[in-house]
């Protein structure tokens, strides 16, 4: 029975997010619907981020197995059209190797949040930025984001909610730049706790706006404590960017926490 890996764009805005569940509509829900729609076959399609209510992809890797063989470029037509009006696209169709999945064989995942950093919110960009309206200083939100970088208990960035069973993580990058008045921030890591980026941008942003210093982000960090970090940004502004295996496609790590932001 032939898998088939598919990479997959999506507006997050009018889901409930990546999972599957009763209260709403979910991208995991769509794809399993437009999959039956190609086959006839009901399916659970895994996906490599499990990314929350409003959050975006431009680089989510999903994968699925059916018994009907089909062309590849069938898969991703038929798909993107059975998804219709729903605001998600299969980009591109491939067989995956052997022992793929999608979320356990991931080495590394990037996300983007950007902050819209002007007085006037955004028109064509709204449900797609965070709109902070006083200047950030985004040198001093750099020299704090070094701090992060590396492996550390990250047990006050991540959702009181998460379930992963460490706190342990390493992230390999976190960068903050501009580009006229957004604020991006890269931040680059094999997987990530339940809300941890966006923990990581809301605290970011506190000492953007001079409220926080680079010591203040240590201890946060040093305290392995919810309430000792910044808040939770919006999800809007939150992308998922990329998803990268290595050249094999990878073997499953069952061991690899949850990825949820």
């Amino acid at each position: 029975m032939p898998r088939y890996r598919i990479k997959v764009e999506y507006d997050g805005g009018p889901f409930i997010g990546w999972q599957r569940q009763d209260s709403g509509p979910s991208i995991q829900a769509a794809l399993e619907d437009a999959v039956f729609a190609l086959s006839g076959e009901r399916v659970v399609v895994h996906g490599a981020g499990r990314t929350d209510a409003g959050v975006h992809a431009l680089g989510q890797v999903a994968h699925f197995e059916i018994a009907a063989e089909k062309r590849l470029e069938e898969v991703r037509g038929a798909l993107s059209f059975h998804l219709k009006p729903q605001p998600i696209v299969v980009v591109s169709a491939e067989i995956a190797p052997e022992g793929f999945h999608a979320r356990f064989s991931a080495t590394w995942r990037r996300y983007r949040y950007r902050i819209l950093n002007r007085r006037t919110p955004a028109a064509m960009e709204r449900g797609h930025v965070w709109h902070v309206p006083v200047p950030l200083d985004v040198d001093a939100m750099q020299a704090s984001a070094s701090v992060l970088i590396g492996k550390h208990d990250f047990n006050s960035f991540r959702s009181i909610n998460c379930q992963a069973k460490s706190s342990i993580k390493t992230l390999d990058a976190l960068a903050v730049s501009r580009a006229d008045e957004e604020i991006r921030i890269d931040v680059g890591a094999r997987s990530f706790l339940h809300n941890q980026v966006r923990i990581l941008v809301g605290t970011l942003q506190l000492v953007g706006r001079g409220q926080w210093r680079k010591a203040d982000v240590e201890e946060a960090l040093a305290a392995k404590d919810r309430t000792r970090a910044g808040p939770t940004a919006p999800p809007q502004g939150l992308c998922l960017m990329e998803v990268r295996y290595d050249s094999a496609g990878g073997e499953a790590d069952l061991e690899e926490s949850i990825d949820e932001n």
